[in-house]
């Protein structure tokens, strides 16, 4: 007996081209997990304000390092 069933394809995460604000990065990290982009704006945003800016850098090597969709 062999086994028919395949693995999905992996995801992967993107820079949006169609829903961005500044870069994208929140609009593919909306698409990858199944979220609404304002959800993850207000979220980077959010993080942003508690952290006193540390996830400034991260979103700029998110924005750098992520490839465009």
């Amino acid at each position: 007996m062999t086994d028919t069933t395949q693995a999905a394809p992996a995801k992967k995460i993107f820079r949006s081209r169609s829903d961005r604000m500044l870069t994208g990065v929140c609009g593919g990290w909306a698409k990858y997990l199944n979220v609404d982009p304002s959800m993850v704006r207000i979220a980077a945003v959010a993080g942003a304000v508690v952290s006193a800016g540390v996830i400034l850098p991260v979103y700029a090597a998110a924005a750098v390092l992520t490839p465009e969709d």
